[in-house]
């Protein structure tokens, strides 16, 4: 039995412990200045960041969920490609150094030779060094989210639907951060210098921006109401059955909720307010996709 001090390991990594044949092995993922950590979605590959402090507090039997696709497993499922490069870094040294005391222990100190011309053989170990782990250099925060449900913060790059700890998240919050996803990527615009602007426009940035706003407020709305009208109506499949996409047109959504037994939202918005928002519907088909 070998003590496992013997190993030598890269600041990050150590060796904390053996059972039997197995080493444990503990090596650090460093965080970034706000504190959070990369996590990749094993299905589709998409990176989301997680709180360092609140995720060591939760449970070693942790199942995560891809904030994008849903996507269940472990959580040491979700590592990033940087992350898993530094895991494998240490274990490759860590491999070196078994490999080389075996031979140590098999041939250290032999030398041999023959007069007759066959053959000779020696053997000489060498120290091991390691060296230094790669380190992590993955996107920065883009937007923080705390899940309502529980108070955990993480931070994604698009748009997303689940809680990395608690899963689907509710129709409304999906929606309004959505909307506040549009809001922030209008507001960046703006922000741009006067002659950064005008070169924008020209080229069309401005006009498709708007055209994908409109297209996405649209969407926002369709997904929010007919999540709502589902949870809220017990024969919410019939009286959907062979609408379509009803929810799209504003006018027969309407009438589809008044036949559900509630409120006319063009009563609810006003007649102003709901003129807006038709012709705000109807501006998404001017424009080619």
């Amino acid at each position: 039995m070998r003590d496992h001090h013997r190993f030598r390991m890269a600041d990050g990594a150590e060796l904390v412990g053996r059972q039997g044949d197995s080493f444990e092995t503990r090596v650090s993922i460093p965080s970034d200045d706000n504190g959070f950590f990369g996590r990749q979605c094993p299905e589709r590959s998409l990176v989301f960041r997680m709180d360092v402090q609140q995720y060591e507090a939760l449970p070693d039997s942790l199942a995560l969920w891809c904030v994008y696709c849903g996507h269940h497993a472990e959580y040491s499922e979700f590592m990033t490609e940087q992350q898993r490069d530094r895991i494998m870094h240490a274990a490759g040294d860590f491999a070196m150094q078994m490999v080389s005391q075996e031979l140590d222990k098999m041939f250290g100190g032999l030398a041999r030779s023959s007069r007759g011309g066959s053959i000779s053989f020696s053997y000489r170990s060498q120290p091991f060094y390691p060296h230094p782990l790669p380190g992590i250099d993955e996107e920065q925060l883009v937007r923080v989210r705390t899940c309502a449900g529980c108070q955990n913060n993480y931070a994604v790059f698009g748009e997303h639907r689940h809680c990395p700890m608690c899963g689907q998240l509710p129709a409304a919050s999906v929606a309004f951060d959505a909307l506040q996803a549009d809001t922030a990527r209008l507001d960046a615009l703006e922000a741009l210098p006067t002659d950064a602007k005008a070169l924008l426009r020209e080229q069309g940035v401005f006009t498709r921006n708007w055209v994908d706003t409109v297209e996405n407020v649209v969407g926002v709305v369709e997904a929010l109401a007919s999540s709502l009208f589902r949870a809220a109506v017990p024969n919410a499949a019939s009286l959907l059955n062979g609408k379509g996409a009803i929810f799209q047109c504003l006018d027969h959504m309407a009438d589809l909720i008044v036949t559900a037994g509630f409120l006319d939202l063009r009563t609810a918005l006003g007649p102003q307010t709901w003129q807006r928002l038709l012709e705000t519907w109807a501006a998404r088909h001017v424009f080619p996709p």
